[in-house]
């Protein structure tokens, strides 16, 4: 298939990590020069791919905020994409900061990172979510712990009194993942298939598009069911919540009804509290339970590494685009017809 030109030259950026490699070959598709800001560990990995246009080397992702990176992403005419990456490597004040034009809201990030601010997002949304508990000393049934921002997973685990809370806070401690208890967030634990829904809205035409579905393979939460329970017990495993790769998912088509629901009443609050609202990709992270409800647990307010499994596009862009359309060439196609149209302010910041 032919590579679409575009009328003005725009490159699109990304850092070298967690979806990057989609981002640039749907960029590339849609014809767009492409540039990645990689580590130099990592250059190995990216120098294997033709679709990578331009590598600008660094010792560390932070640089992107010093002179050189700014430079060379402004001469090339740059929109930055956003991913897990640059949430978990640099504070929201400093993402703010970035005077490159960031694809989708770069002031909800904040709020992705946030967890209080995350709650009341997704509670103006009017998602049913699980129960956050505010103290250790409330603690009362089985509980999930957390870190604030993009973690992957890494340092979560289960408490359901003081004591196991404190024990799990002091080995993050001494982990130094964590400076103190205060770190921590703690949110009542929803049994139940864990799911994730993959969303692009697009302020152009107006539209929510589901393009995706996932669950994730976490370890080592996801091995322990391969060890017999008496092992288990004698070993005394402790579960761990660090996403290791991701799963392709369909639901009954009986719940799409919802799922578009939830996605247009999300971004719909977003419009509302964090202006412009949530242009682009974004994920409703969750639940279902043994009567088919979602509880949300977490949104992701950008383009998630569970898109990375549909490069060919999924059974859901299937429904919508006769092109294989991956979260990444979406992106680039929003960024091209916002271009054309004069909107392109419209899904930057």
């Amino acid at each position: 298939m032919a590579r679409k030109k575009v009328g003005k030259r725009v490159t699109i950026a990304t850092l070298g990590s967690h979806c990057s490699l989609q981002v640039l070959k749907g960029a590339k598709d849609e014809g767009f020069h492409t540039l990645l800001i990689c580590e130099k560990r990592r250059l190995g990995l990216y120098r294997r791919f033709g679709f990578i246009d331009e590598i600008i080397e660094v010792d560390s992702f932070r640089e992107i905020l010093e002179d050189k990176c700014r430079k060379r992403l402004r001469q090339a005419n740059s929109v930055l994409i956003p991913h897990g990456t640059l949430i978990s490597q640099m504070r929201s004040d400093e993402i703010e900061k970035i005077d490159t034009p960031i694809f989708g809201n770069k002031w909800i990030l904040r709020w992705e990172a946030d967890r209080e601010l995350k709650e009341k997002l997704m509670n103006e949304a009017g998602l049913r979510t699980p129960r956050a508990v505010k103290s250790k000393d409330d603690l009362n049934g089985l509980c999930i712990v957390k870190l604030h921002g993009a973690a992957g997973g890494r340092g979560y685990y289960l408490a359901w009194n003081r004591e196991s809370f404190e024990e799990g806070a002091r080995r993050l401690i001494d982990q130094k993942a964590i400076r103190s208890e205060n770190d921590l967030y703690i949110q009542e634990f929803i049994r139940g298939v864990p799911v994730y829904l993959q969303y692009f809205y697009s302020p152009v035409t107006g539209e929510l598009e589901l393009l995706g579905i996932d669950r994730r393979y976490e370890s080592d939460i996801d091995g322990i069911g391969r060890i017999p329970a008496k092992q288990q017990l004698g070993a005394g495993v402790e579960p761990s919540y660090n996403v290791i790769g991701n799963i392709p998912l369909v639901l009954r088509e009986s719940l799409l009804d919802e799922v578009y629901k939830m996605g247009e009443s999300f971004v719909r609050a977003a419009e509302r509290l964090v202006p412009p609202g949530m242009p682009g990709p974004f994920c409703l992270e969750g639940v279902y339970d043994s009567e088919g409800k979602f509880t949300t647990f977490e949104f992701s307010a950008r383009i998630v590494a569970g898109t990375n499994l549909y490069l060919d596009g999924s059974p859901y862009s299937g429904l919508l685009y006769d092109d294989p359309m991956s979260m990444g060439r979406r992106i680039a196609r929003e960024v091209k017809m916002a271009s054309k149209k004069g909107k392109l302010g419209k899904v930057v910041t």
